[in-house]
């Protein structure tokens, strides 16, 4: 059970909070053979070999897996086959956390009350997971598959939202297209949530990494030391707005502040512009998105 942890604020905050802890706690779990990962992974002597056996207890996983993996987000050198190659290549921990997301992006709202494009969601965040695994080289340590991953789950809670609260999601997007303003801002005046807050504490409660979470927290953070994650799927997220590749009611597109420039080391149009010709990530989460 999630705690409340706004419990000392106002009256309206505390509702707030409510709202939010309710639709997490209703969110459903994870298929059998992903809970069985986050348990295996949540040992620490758990080998690669024990990893690799449990994601192909579950085909639909596996397919996946090798199809992000030999996408143009990754750019492998070679075709990856198998399960047990892609864990050599790129890492337990990517793997893992690229099992948990394909299942996360698997449970999209399916009650038609929500006006839920699930099509439309997954190009967005597609589009942001390959724009942040690019900006990641722009930051000193930085891994850029943990990027991908964040861009790929930094609208999480807006799925949330639509599942648990489809009356007041599609109220929301209707009152976003009204008054020109994003899904974001609308969900906040419409249904009193934060998606950015739902989707860290469901990820919280899946056991994703801190760091990741603090990622998907800090999203729409404009302050000069967030992290180093939440400012490249901030940058990417507007990238994608401007490409068109925008997902929710009417995006508000956004300058960065002179500060998180300064880190990323351009405007978003220079940066776009360094990144060269971006129609092959485009393609490529045109195509995944309808899987």
């Amino acid at each position: 059970m999630l705690s409340d942890t706004h419990t000392t604020m106002d009256p309206a905050h505390s509702e707030l909070s409510r709202a939010m802890v309710s639709a997490v706690e209703r969110m459903q779990a994870f298929p059998v053979s992903v809970q069985s990962i986050l348990k295996l992974t949540g040992d620490a002597a758990c080998s690669p070999k024990e990893l690799v056996e449990v994601i192909h207890k579950d085909p639909i996983v596996t397919v996946k897996i090798l199809r992000v993996v030999n996408s143009v987000y990754y750019s492998l050198p070679r075709k990856i086959i198998s399960v047990d190659h892609a864990v050599v290549l790129l890492g337990f921990n990517t793997i893992k956390n690229l099992a948990l997301s394909i299942a996360a992006v698997g449970m999209l709202p399916t009650n038609p009350l929500a006006g839920f494009d699930g099509q439309r969601y997954l190009l967005h965040s597609l589009t942001v997971a390959g724009l942040a695994r690019q900006l990641a080289s722009r930051f000193t340590q930085a891994d850029p598959q943990d990027f991908f991953i964040a861009g790929l789950l930094h609208d999480f809670g807006k799925v949330v939202v639509a599942q648990c609260m489809p009356a007041e999601f599609r109220r929301a997007r209707e009152y976003g297209l009204w008054n020109e303003t994003s899904l974001h801002v609308a969900l906040q005046a419409v249904a009193g949530v934060d998606h950015a807050e739902i989707g860290a504490m469901l990820l919280e409660k899946w056991r994703f990494p801190a760091v990741l979470v603090a990622a998907i927290r800090q999203q729409h953070c404009v302050e000069p030391d967030c992290s180093d994650m939440a400012l490249a799927v901030y940058a990417a997220n507007q990238i994608s707005n401007r490409l068109g590749m925008d997902f929710g009611a009417t995006p508000q597109l956004q300058e960065l502040i002179p500060a998180m420039a300064q880190r990323l080391g351009g405007t978003l149009d220079q940066i776009t512009q360094a990144m060269g010709d971006l129609e092959p990530l485009l393609q490529e989460a045109r195509r995944f998105s309808r899987i």
